[in-house]
């Protein structure tokens, strides 16, 4: 039994059992999710939402979310594995199945940032966390493998040969790809879910290929060549090259998943129900706790989301700037990230293998508390945004990703629906702090933009 089999059997066990612990049904009216109606349980205990309990669900549903992304990490390194092995058209496109497969349960997880958990938070309380080696963009392309151009801006120096880590001699293993991560700035990443989607889908060149003034809707096209072990290795179309080459981008390309998955397994760690260190202080935190869940929804809406992820590169004109720029796979973050704070007001996420969590949600404590108009308030803004970013999500499936939906004159309306969702979110979010009573920060102390 391989790495990853062994892996996925004692994680399911492990969260399985936790979450059992952790979730009674309610049945005796005394634990479990309690309903907003104020009718007493089959004990005479009151079935009212309390804060501890919507901070405990959410505490639960973050484990389950960040599972699943450590459970599809690990099948994306199985693929990943198989594809090096056998570098065949169809384990390639397996392989950039298994990616975008990847992307679901963790974009949804995006949430959990921002509030000093163990994504973003180092062990001694300053910020940095795993999210940097796990999720950083764009990249500095050139500092991996080789690129054919540059890109919106993009400062590599296109080359084959000498200066970039595939193409280099030293050893690639976890120190060399760790020891330069933004080594010489932000971009020159080297781990996590977008060195892998490079290395995979290449540089996304389509831009105005037809030359009308429109970017063709196609993603990169590296070809599988560039991991051929038969003498045929490339880099790049009709460039052929020493077949050690493709041997280091199959290693750089499975080493890159070896890291992602401890990453992601600290975080899991860190959450687990019965032994998780920041699980155990999250649900002892009371309305700290609160305040910390609806400042992660806050900020991710309008500063990471809405501005950093969407406004920059519609403003920008850029595909360097999306999120997913390899794939043109950024309509699945918008949709996903969104997605995530939609989850945790309704406290409620569907799992990878269908199982729904779910339990006391802040719509329910509004209610409990009087604040029903603003409960309903929050809901229906939320279902706004999912709307809005459902249609690019829509387009993007029928020919129109997002990096055509952001050039000059053709669809940016669509874009701009979701920037305005996200805003009118971020000041109910603010509404509902105040209505609380809770502490938070700066919801829109985030992001480069003003998209006001």
């Amino acid at each position: 039994m391989n790495f990853g089999s062994v892996y996925k059997i004692t994680i399911a066990i492990l969260l399985a059992s936790a979450l059992t612990a952790c979730i009674d049904d309610g049945d005796d009216g005394e634990q479990g999710v309690a309903g907003i109606d104020g009718t007493a349980g089959t004990s005479g205990v009151s079935n009212f939402v309390t804060r501890d309990d919507v901070v405990i669900t959410n505490a639960n549903i973050a484990y389950a979310a960040y599972s699943d992304s450590l459970f599809a990490a690990i099948t994306l390194r199985d693929s990943l594995a198989t594809f090096v092995a056998t570098p065949t058209s169809a384990n390639f496109v397996a392989a950039k199945e298994s990616w975008k497969a990847s992307r679901e349960p963790y974009g949804q997880t995006e949430v959990y940032r921002f509030r000093g958990g163990p994504i973003d938070t180092n062990a001694d309380g300053s910020e940095g966390g795993v999210e940097g080696a796990v999720n950083a963009w764009p990249l500095g392309e050139a500092v991996i493998d080789y690129i054919a151009g540059q890109v919106d801006g993009d400062d590599g120096t296109a080359t084959l040969e000498g200066t970039n880590i595939i193409a280099g001699t030293a050893t690639i293993d976890k120190a060399l790809l760790e020891g330069l991560f933004e080594k010489n700035g932000d971009a020159d990443v080297t781990t996590g879910y977008h060195a892998i989607e490079f290395l995979l889908w290449g540089q996304d060149l389509n831009d105005d290929l037809t030359g009308a003034g429109v970017r063709d809707n196609t993603p990169g096209q590296r070809p599988v060549s560039d991991y051929a072990l038969d003498g045929a290795c490339t880099s790049g179309v009709g460039n052929t090259i020493t077949e050690v080459t493709c041997q280091r981008r199959g290693q750089y390309l499975v080493l890159a998943a070896d890291i992602l998955i401890e990453d992601l397994t600290t975080v899991v760690n860190a959450w687990e129900p019965q032994n998780g260190s920041h699980y155990k202080t999250f649900v002892a935190g009371g309305d700290g706790s609160l305040g910390l869940i609806l400042e992660g929804m806050g900020r991710l809406s309008y500063g990471e989301l809405g501005s950093e992820r969407i406004n920059i590169a519609l403003i920008n004109n850029s595909q360097e700037d999306e999120h997913s720029c390899f794939s043109d796979n950024t309509h699945r973050d918008i949709f996903l990230n969104a997605k995530g704070v939609q989850n945790t007001f309704n406290a409620q996420y569907t799992r990878i293998d269908g199982e729904v969590i779910e339990g006391a949600s802040i719509y329910d404590l509004l209610v409990t508390e009087g604040e029903h108009v603003l409960a309903n308030k929050l809901r229906g803004s939320l279902e706004v945004t999912m709307s809005a970013a459902a249609v690019i999500d829509t387009k993007a499936k029928m020919g129109m990703p997002f990096d055509v939906l952001t050039a000059t004159d053709i669809e940016q309306p669509n874009v701009v629906a979701v920037i305005a969702g996200l805003v009118t979110q971020t000041d109910d979010i603010e509404q509902v702090i105040d209505a609380l009573g809770v502490t938070a920060g700066d919801l829109k102390q985030d992001g480069s933009t003003t998209i006001e």
